[in-house]
């Protein structure tokens, strides 16, 4: 399915402009001349990324995005503006703002951006998918051929006279893999998953790789299972199941 993406700017030249640069791209591309029709599209219709002007006359730019927030979280934002500043900026920021371009902004930024954007939208609907499980559908613990038990509510894995204990988070980055076997996670996925926050898919391999080398070590004394956990390089991790 293609990516919905709604324009939003009162000046109707720059606004035809964006629309046509996205519809060249393949996107499927609304626009409104406002913030209350921009507001009033996204109550009735899904839209993945909003490219929304900051200076408009009656509700402005970050207006919109405040209320965009709240009715449509899952959409992704650009904001466009001729006035930059830092204020702005930090407000834009505050505001969970995918990206904050100056006027004019070129063709190939644009697109660039858009990109990312709904690059970061699939990435967080994924994630949720993947957070969306039934308690019911949880799985307590699993025993592995080779006799290891690794108990998920209680954070431990046995074998034999072998015990080990993980941290809250350990235990919900080793119940996330294990219980989509097979699924390959991304590092910002499984940032947002195990600790609660988005970042840049640059930035998540940092704030993960700590966490992975300390799951890792406990896991040497249990062979089986740790070779199981797979690093997928340059994308993430996947836990591959018993073969």
């Amino acid at each position: 399915m293609k990516s919905s993406i709604l324009v939003v700017d009162d000046e109707p030249v720059a606004r035809q402009s964006l629309t046509d640069i996205l519809k060249l791209e393949g996107y499927v591309v609304n626009s409104a001349p406002n913030g209350q029709a921009a507001v009033e599209y996204i109550r009735v219709h899904s839209v993945d990324l909003l490219i929304v002007d900051l200076k408009m006359p009656g509700m402005d730019g970050l207006e919109v995005v405040q209320v965009v927030n709240q009715i449509s979280p899952e959409t992704e934002v650009i904001l466009l503006t001729a006035f930059g500043s830092t204020e702005t900026a930090i407000q834009a920021l505050r505001l969970r703002i995918h990206d904050y371009l100056l006027k004019p902004a070129t063709p190939a930024q644009i697109i660039s951006t858009v990109k990312k954007g709904l690059a970061r939208r699939m990435a967080k609907s994924r994630v949720a998918n993947a957070a969306a499980i039934d308690p019911e559908d949880q799985i307590e613990a699993i025993t592995l051929k080779d006799g290891t038990l690794v108990d998920l509510s209680r954070r431990q894995i046995k074998q034999k006279n072998k015990i080990e204990h993980l941290t809250p988070a350990e235990g919900r980055l080793l119940r996330i893999l294990m219980e989509n076997e097979g699924k390959v996670f991304s590092h910002r996925e499984l940032v947002l998953l195990v600790q609660g926050y988005d970042t840049t898919q640059r930035e998540a391999p940092e704030i993960l790789r700590p966490l992975v080398s300390r799951l890792r070590h406990k896991l040497e004394k249990f062979p089986l299972l740790s070779e199981q956990v797979v690093s997928v390089r340059g994308t993430g991790y996947l836990y591959e199941g018993n073969k």
